[in-house]
């Protein structure tokens, strides 16, 4: 499913990388959490909270991905 404010292609690219991101955390033992607290997705809310399923931490970091930069002030 791809957000409606995210371009397709983008978010197409997102996944990929983030599937192949949490085959090496998976290959190398560790958890679904582990891949979302290592690009900054939020482990502490409702929804992932139990996030112990690969899809969600596969959705959730393509989402941190196609996040928009925030504006830092100069």
């Amino acid at each position: 499913m791809v957000p409606e404010h995210v371009n397709p292609i983008e978010w197409h690219q997102a996944v990929g990388i983030a599937r192949q991101s949490c085959a090496r955390f998976f290959r190398d033992g560790g958890t679904a959490r582990d891949a979302m607290r290592a690009f900054g997705a939020e482990t502490g809310t409702a929804d992932t909270k139990n996030a112990a399923d690969w899809g969600k931490a596969v959705e959730a970091i393509a989402l941190v991905l196609c996040a928009r930069p925030e504006k830092r002030a100069a």
